[in-house]
């Protein structure tokens, strides 16, 4: 890989970067921002849930966007909407304002992570070089989430703004290199408009059921509203669905969905993110209202779980390259199930020392699992719909934290919250079904690519000896254009190579 590759892979991962960090110091800072602002429960509430509605409400168009308008224009566009809408958190002094701040720049992140990654997939070789590029990226956007929340907790000290302004300066720095090494776009010519009823009615859809969603974390409180929101969000889908099947150039190619390797991994994403997240969400709410630790303590006593900064581009890849795919990916869910079932049965006397283990493990898991994934959700999907496969797999992993959280949070509720041991225990079984889940999805995956056995070399999925095997562990197809040849269904690709 050359150095002007490695530079523009360091851009995009910067990016990916600031996105985690962003979620994670928020979610340590809340309460600081709470006391200060004198917000109310709810307020407070919506300052976390306002950047996740406009992520996930908008990450499927934002991935649509960058393949029909140019990924490197979507990408600096977004990214300045990002820095203008953050800092403008920074000077809030009303609730109302952090809250449109947060849900904007959850839009403008819809937009320019799905831009990123696609900028990847059609940037760098097929095989090795793009794998590697995707370990890395996986790793990065990791290492964002475990490493923001000790950041957050130490400029929460400081003081709760610079949790605004902190992102700002990152993401300046990462608009000047963007601006210097992303490639020109390469727009394919379009034979029809674009498809604005399909972009409403998904765009609606994607909002209504992920405020849905959101909802949950109310628990009985307004079921019967509650219900309604996501009856409403599911019925724009079935409309959307409808749109798209009559479009002659739809938003949304549904033929991209026949990728069962590809739907696996969206699915096993969503799983292991939102049980993650879940996890992480209960064990803040142990060690801060039931030990009475503060954030930063709390921040420093995750922190081990950001080994998966490290395990995501350095570890994952040579296991990929003993074990395969599946495996590696199957893996990570039994070890996901063991640190969650370490994990269940805390008291209210535990030592640091005994949640060691399984804090650890959590972050080996994500660390195992978080890359193969990645590759697997984009592997086999021609270069002019790589945005729309980004934006589903950002799609499942926004889906995937909302229903997480939101699903600990009812629980938590329902069996009388309060700090009752029985309450974060009953909440706790929950990222555990997750990932039991996932790794019912996993075997799925696992007996497909015993079935389909190894491909031939030169594809992402090559045989043993090719350090980066791809999604055809996960039993699709595996197969991958190379330079100058054309994706599966006959569509030149046509890549802008930046390395070798």
């Amino acid at each position: 890989m050359s150095g002007r590759a490695r530079a523009m892979l360091a851009v995009l991962c910067g990016t990916v970067f600031l996105e985690g960090i962003d979620v994670a110091m928020l979610a340590v800072a809340v309460p600081a921002i709470r006391a200060d602002l004198g917000l109310s429960t709810g307020t407070a509430a919506w300052v976390v849930s306002g950047y996740v509605l406009g992520y996930a409400g908008f990450t499927l168009l934002g991935g649509r966007a960058a393949d029909l308008l140019g990924r490197r224009r979507m990408f600096l566009l977004w990214l300045v909407v990002f820095i203008a809408f953050s800092g403008l958190g920074g000077f809030a002094t009303e609730g109302w304002m952090l809250v449109l701040s947060r849900f904007v720049t959850g839009v403008a992140a819809a937009f320019m992570t799905p831009a990123s990654l696609s900028l990847i997939t059609t940037s760098y070789q097929a095989g090795r070089q793009r794998n590697k590029a995707l370990m890395i990226y996986a790793g990065t956007s990791a290492g964002g989430f475990s490493l923001g929340l000790v950041i957050g907790g130490l400029l929460t000290e400081i003081g709760w703004r610079w949790v605004f302004f902190a992102p700002v300066v990152l993401a300046v720095l990462i608009l000047m290199g963007a601006l210097r090494l992303l490639p020109a776009d390469r727009i394919p010519p379009r034979t029809g408009g674009f498809d604005l009823p399909g972009a409403v009615t998904a765009a609606g859809a994607m909002l209504l059921l992920v405020y849905g969603i959101i909802r949950l974390e109310h628990g009985l409180a307004g079921w019967g509203f509650t219900l309604a929101v996501i009856a409403a969000g599911s019925l724009l889908i079935l409309m959307f669905v409808r749109i798209e099947r009559r479009t002659a150039v739809p938003l949304v190619r549904l033929g991209i969905l026949r990728n069962a390797a590809m739907v696996r991994a969206d699915t096993g994403m969503m799983l292991l993110f939102g049980a993650f997240f879940g996890f992480q969400f209960m064990v803040t709410l142990y060690l801060q209202e039931e030990r009475g630790w503060t954030s930063l303590q709390t921040s420093l006593a995750l922190l081990v779980a950001g080994i998966d900064v490290i395990l995501a581009p350095t570890v994952t890849p040579i296991l990929v390259n003993r074990f395969g795919t599946a495996r590696v990916i199957f893996s990570s869910f039994v070890v996901a199930v063991v640190s969650y079932a370490l994990f269940l049965p805390v008291g209210d006397d535990w030592s640091y020392l005994a949640m060691l283990p399984a804090l650890t493990l959590a972050g080996v898991a994500f660390g195992l699992g978080i890359g193969p994934m990645t590759i697997a959700a984009t592997d086999g999907v021609p270069a002019e719909e790589q945005g729309l496969a980004g934006g589903l797999l950002q799609t499942a992993m926004q889906f995937g934290g909302a229903v997480g959280i939101s699903a600990v949070t009812a629980v938590y509720g329902l069996m009388g919250g309060g700090g009752r041991m029985e309450a974060f225990r009953a909440g706790l079984v929950v990222p555990l079904v997750m990932v039991i889940a996932g790794t019912v999805v996993a075997a799925v995956g696992l007996r497909a690519d015993r079935s389909t056995g190894p491909t031939a070399p030169g594809g992402d999925s090559g045989p043993a000896g090719d350090p980066y095997q791809g999604a055809g562990a996960l039993g699709g197809t595996g197969r991958v254009a190379t330079a100058g040849e054309p994706p599966e269904g006959g569509i030149p690709s046509g890549p802008v190579r930046v390395g070798s």
